[in-house]
């Protein structure tokens, strides 16, 4: 039989964690499994069974968005058990549940590995195997290419990485027909073009951190003003690619209305941060307003297709 929560909290504590109360444990445990992320997972992913053809069952609905869920917690458990020593020296992470001493290392790793394989498993025996194998990808992609792999190695971390976090459109929609469309390439396509303008926008405005992690971000790397040269290119074909689901079929009229709109914004917000850095003002600001703008950027986005779906 398990322990109360009440003798969960007095075990930490005799391990060398903090005791915390019943309720704080609870959240701490929570916290590792990157809430926040695994709420943008189960939107986007959403979005792709709203896009896919045909329209899946409740139950499907469910148990895809459920078992995404928890393969995204599965993957941010295990990086937090993997950059628990960079977490400890970066302002941005060290309030994380294993820096400030109430998780051990081990049980981050113990709870990713068993959420990795059940909620894989789950996804296949409950929707079908093809979702299941692009879920599977999706953690070992995070893991062992990026989190293990390039984020300590080369700038390109989070180009190249990026796909793991691209994938769970592509998820729904398999759960959705049992195959794969240029609809759901187009979803991919979007995401994986979204996250360097994101990403590279926070490490500016984080570069101090960064460097003192040893972590090769591109500002750090090959330069602030090569980074912003590097974030327009992106920019640009991000916004050549959010024409696609219009191509496909998978959206409308009022789809290519909003996302005319937020692409401008969007390129303005990016030339903002490139004039910025040639004037030497404001860098810090500019970088903030556009990582700021690209979460809503992306959300509105995807929330146009969804709202668009057939």
């Amino acid at each position: 039989m398990g322990q109360p929560a009440g003798g969960l909290a007095t075990a930490l504590a005799s391990d060398g964690i903090i005791a915390r109360s019943p309720s704080k444990v609870a959240y701490d445990y929570f916290a590792l499994l990157k809430p926040r992320v695994m709420s943008l997972v189960v939107f986007t992913g959403g979005v792709g069974i709203a896009a896919a053809p045909g329209s899946a069952d409740l139950a499907t609905i469910l148990y895809t968005l459920l078992f995404m869920a928890v393969g995204a917690g599965a993957c941010g458990a295990l990086n937090m058990w993997y950059d628990a020593d960079i977490d400890a020296v970066m302002r941005r992470t060290q309030s994380r549940p294993i820096p400030r001493g109430v998780v051990p290392p081990s049980h981050a790793l113990a709870i990713g590995a068993v959420l990795s394989v059940g909620s894989v498993a789950a996804l296949g025996l409950t929707v079908n195997w093809l979702a299941a194998f692009l879920l599977a990808f999706t953690i070992v992609f995070y893991f062992f290419i990026y989190t293990l792999g390039l984020k300590r190695r080369t700038p390109q971390n989070i180009v190249i990485g990026g796909a793991s976090g691209a994938v769970p459109p592509m998820i729904g929609w398999a759960a959705a027909t049992g195959d794969l469309g240029l609809g759901a390439v187009a979803l991919f396509l979007i995401i994986f073009l979204w996250t360097p303008p994101h990403f590279w926008a926070l490490a500016i405005s984080r570069s101090g951190d960064y460097a003192k992690a040893g972590v090769p971000m591109m500002p750090n790397v090959a330069g602030v003003v090569s980074t912003t040269n590097q974030i327009v290119v992106y920019t640009l074909l991000l916004i050549a690619s959010t024409a696609l689901p219009v191509v496909a079929g998978s959206a409308g009229t009022p789809y290519a209305i909003a996302a005319l709109v937020l692409d401008t914004v969007l390129l303005w917000r990016a030339i903002d941060l490139w004039r910025a850095v040639r004037s030497d003002g404001g860098i810090g600001p500019a970088a903030i307003r556009l990582f700021g703008y690209s979460i809503v950027y992306l959300f509105a986005l995807f929330l146009a297709l969804l709202v668009g779906a057939h």
